[in-house]
C-alpha cells in the first residue's frame, strides 16, 4: 500500500505557487489576477484566491495547543460553550419560572436585564429561587448608576446561600463606557463608578463585572477590525485607568467580559475571535500582572497568565436582521452562530429571527435556543477544539485581521486612548460611516441581505409590523441602547444603531401604505437568453420596492407587448432583450409607449448613449443603485417614501 502510495504521488509532481498563478492568468483570457481575484476587503487587507503552506511558515503561535498563551486556538481544551438566553425582567416570579423551564430545554447560561428601579435583595431573592448558582451561568445588566448596587445583592445572595464561590462563574454588565456612545453623553466619573462595581464584585472570584461590549459596535454596522481594534482599546482604558485607581493588573482583567457580536462574514469571524484572544493575551501581559495563586498555566517566572485569558460572550447581529422574509434570519445567525463556535468562544446568544419587529415569543426563542443545540447534539460542535487550526486561509485571515485590529488599536492610544476618542464622537463617527459604507453596498447590491435586496419575496406583505415595531421596540433590546432607565441623551454622536435593511425597508414599507402597488411588465422580446435572464433580473429588482411584476415568456413585436402593457394596465414597462437587438427594440417601443408609462431598458448597452438622445432617460443594470432607482420611481409614481421610524433602528 505505501509503494502504491508513492508510486501515486510520483505522477503528479509538486506545482508551484507561480505555475499556479501562471494558469489562472491563462484561464483570464487577458483579465488582471489582481483585479479578478483578490477579494479587496473591508478590513484594510486583501484576500488572495488560494493559499499555501508556504503562506503559514511564517506565522507565529500556530503550533501551540488550545489552553495555552497567548490562547489564540482557545482558552481552555474543550469547546463546550455556554447555551444563554436573554430575558427582560418584569415580573420576578414569572421570570424565576421561566428561567427554571430554559434550564430544563439545554440553556447553561441565564441573561436577565433588571430595570434600575427593580434593583432590590426581596427581588433577587425571587429572581434566583431555585436556581443552582453552581450549576448554572448567572448574567445581569441593569442602569449603569444600580450596576455597583446590584453587583453587591448578587455577591450577598450567593452568600446567604451558602454556595461554593470558586464555583458560581457569572457577569454583571457593567459598561462604563457605555454613555458617550450609546447616548452621546460624557461621564467623567466613570473611573469611580467601575471602581465601586469592582469593590462590589471582590468577592466572587469568577464573576466579569466590568464589560467590553463590543457587541453595539457590531450592531451599528462596524467592520471586523474596527470592532477588534476598539475593543481592545476599550479593555485597556478599564486597565490603564483602574490600575491608576490603586487595583493589581490581575484583579482588574479578571473581571472583564467581552461581549462581541457575530456578522455574516464566516471565515472572517473565525478568524476575528482567534485574533483577538491573542492581541488581548499580549497586552495584559505587557502589564506584567502577578501570579498570586498557583496555576498550571503560569510559569517561573511570575507572569499570572491566567489573568490574559480573555473571557468572550458573542451574540447574534441584529445589524443583519430584516423584517422582510424573517424566515432567512435563521439563515444569517445559524451561520454566524457557526462562527463563534468553531472560533471556541465562550457562551452564545442566537437572537431569535422576529426580534427586528416585536417582541420574541415562546416559538422563535425555542427556534433561537435549538440554533446552539443543533450544533452540539447533532453536529458535534463542542466535541472538536479549535477545528479551522491549520487551515491555510483561516490561518493567514487570523493574522491579517490581527494585524488590521492592532494597527487600529495603535492608533486609538495615540489619540488618547477609547475613552477620549469615544467622549469626542470619533469612535461613533468612524463606525457610523463604515455602517454607511456598508448600506451604500447593500444599495448596490455588492453585499447581499437575502429577501431584502436580492431574491425578495414578490408577494409578501408586511401589513402592520410597523405598529408592532413601534410597540415592542423599546422593550426587546435594553442591549442595543433602547432601554428607558432615566438617562437623557448627550450633545455628541451616538452610534447609529439602523440596520442594514432598514432604508429598503421603508422603501417597500411605503409602497404597501400608498393603497395601491405599482406594476412592471415585462416586455421580453428577441435573444431568448437574454431576455429571460433580464426580466429574471428586472422582476427581482423591482420586488425590493413591493412592486408587482408582471414577466411574459416573450412578444414578436414591440407593438404585441406594449398593447399587453396597456391591457395589464401597468405604470412601469421594462424592455427585456440584448444588447445587439437594443438599438432596434429600445426606439420602437418608446415610441410605441407614448408617454403611457415610464419607459427602462434592462442592461447598459454600447448603444445607451444614442439611446438616451432619443429621449430614453431610465436604464438598469448590475452596476445600478437600486436603492436610489427605486426611490426615484417611487417619487416618479406618487408614492414618496416614509422616513425610518425608530423601529427600524
Amino acid at each position: 500500500m505505501t509503494k502504491l502510495k508513492e508510486n501515486f504521488f510520483s505522477d503528479f509532481p509538486p506545482v508551484s505557487t507561480e505555475e499556479w498563478i501562471a494558469k489562472i492568468t491563462a484561464d483570464l483570457k487577458g483579465v488582471p489576477f489582481e483585479k479578478k481575484m483578490i477579494w479587496k476587503t473591508n478590513e484594510g487587507f486583501d484576500v488572495k484566491p488560494f493559499y499555501r503552506r508556504e503562506d503559514i511558515d511564517e506565522l507565529n503561535n500556530i503550533t501551540s495547543y488550545p489552553g495555552e498563551f497567548p490562547y489564540f486556538r482557545g482558552t481552555k481544551k474543550d469547546n463546550n460553550w455556554k447555551v444563554r438566553q436573554n430575558m427582560v425582567v418584569t415580573d420576578f416570579n414569572a421570570s424565576n419560572l421561566k428561567a427554571r423551564d430554559l434550564l430544563n430545554k439545554g440553556v447553561t447560561s441565564l441573561g436577565f436585564y433588571i430595570k434600575d428601579t427593580d434593583v432590590k435583595t426581596e427581588n433577587i431573592h425571587v429572581l434566583l429561587k431555585g436556581i443552582n448558582p453552581e450549576t448554572t451561568e448567572l448574567n445581569f445588566e441593569t442602569c449603569v448608576r444600580k450596576a455597583a448596587l446590584l453587583t453587591q445583592h448578587i455577591s450577598d445572595f450567593l452568600v446567604e446561600s451558602n454556595a461554593d464561590l470558586d464555583k458560581c462563574v457569572g457577569s454583571i454588565d457593567y459598561d462604563p463606557l457605555k454613555k458617550p456612545l450609546l447616548r452621546g453623553i460624557i461621564d467623567n466619573n466613570w473611573i469611580e463608578a467601575a471602581s465601586a462595581v469592582l469593590r462590589a464584585g471582590k468577592d466572587l472570584p469568577y464573576y466579569r463585572v466590568l464589560s467590553v461590549n463590543a457587541c453595539h459596535l457590531n450592531n451599528a454596522g462596524a467592520t471586523i477590525s474596527q470592532e477588534s481594534g476598539y475593543a481592545l482599546a476599550w479593555g485597556n482604558e478599564l486597565i490603564s485607568n483602574l490600575q491608576d485607581a490603586g487595583f493589581e493588573v490581575d484583579e482588574i482583567a479578571k473581571k472583564i467580559k467581552f461581549n462581541f457580536g457575530i456578522s455574516a462574514n464566516y471565515f472572517m469571524e473565525i478568524a476575528k475571535f482567534r485574533s483577538v484572544r491573542r492581541l488581548w493575551a499580549e497586552i495584559v501581559a505587557a502589564y506584567k500582572p502577578e501570579c498570586r495563586k498557583d496555576c498550571t498555566n503560569n510559569q517561573p517566572d511570575g507572569l499570572c497568565r491566567c489573568a490574559c485569558k480573555m473571557m468572550v460572550h458573542a451574540q447574534t447581529s441584529s445589524w443583519n436582521q430584516t423584517i422582510y422574509d424573517t424566515n432567512v434570519n435563521l439563515l444569517r445567525s445559524q451561520t454566524e452562530t457557526m462562527s463563534a463556535a468553531i472560533a471556541g468562544v465562550d457562551s452564545i446568544t442566537v437572537e431569535p429571527f422576529d426580534k427586528a419587529y416585536k417582541r420574541p415569543d415562546d416559538f422563535s426563542e425555542r427556534i433561537a435556543r435549538n440554533q446552539q443545540l443543533l450544533l452540539k447534539e447533532e453536529c458535534h460542535f463542542d466535541n472538536v477544539t479549535d477545528a479551522a487550526a491549520g487551515s491555510y486561509y483561516i490561518e493567514v485571515l487570523t493574522s491579517s485581521l490581527a494585524e488590521a485590529a492592532w494597527n487600529l488599536f495603535l492608533e486609538t492610544e495615540d489619540k488618547g486612548g477609547f475613552y477620549e476618542m469615544a467622549s469626542k464622537g470619533e469612535v461613533q463617527r468612524a463606525i457610523n460611516a463604515s455602517s454607511a459604507s456598508r448600506k451604500k453596498a447593500i444599495a448596490t447590491r455588492r453585499e447581499v441581505l437575502l429577501g431584502t435586496n436580492q431574491f425578495p419575496n414578490f408577494s409578501e406583505k408586511a401589513g402592520n409590523v410597523g405598529i408592532k415595531m413601534e410597540e415592542g421596540a423599546r422593550t426587546i433590546a435594553p442591549d442595543s441602547g433602547s432601554s428607558n432607565c432615566g438617562c437623557e441623551n448627550g450633545e455628541i454622536t451616538k452610534l447609529d444603531f439602523s440596520r442594514g435593511a432598514s432604508e429598503f425597508e421603508t422603501l417597500r414599507l411605503a409602497t404597501e401604505r400608498s393603497g395601491k402597488t405599482p406594476k412592471v411588465f415585462m416586455l421580453t422580446i428577441g435573444n431568448q437568453a437574454m431576455r429571460l435572464a433580464r426580466s429574471q433580473f428586472s422582476c427581482n429588482f423591482y420586488a425590493c420596492a413591493g412592486y408587482q411584476v408582471i414577466d411574459n415568456l416573450g412578444f414578436d413585436t414591440v407593438e404585441d407587448g406594449i398593447e399587453a402593457a396597456i391591457r395589464a394596465e401597468a405604470q412601469i414597462v421594462v424592455l427585456c432583450s440584448s444588447d445587439d437587438e437594443y438599438a432596434e427594440f429600445a426606439p420602437a417601443a418608446f415610441k410605441a409607449l407614448a408617454g403611457r408609462a415610464i419607459f427602462v431598458v434592462a442592461g447598459a448597452p454600447a448603444c445607451l448613449d444614442d439611446l438616451k438622445a432619443q429621449g430614453i432617460e431610465h436604464f438598469i443594470s448590475v452596476k445600478s443603485n437600486v436603492l436610489e432607482t427605486l426611490k426615484t420611481m417611487n417619487d416618479k409614481l406618487g408614492r414618496g417614501n416614509t422616513s425610518p421610524c425608530r423601529s427600524f433602528h
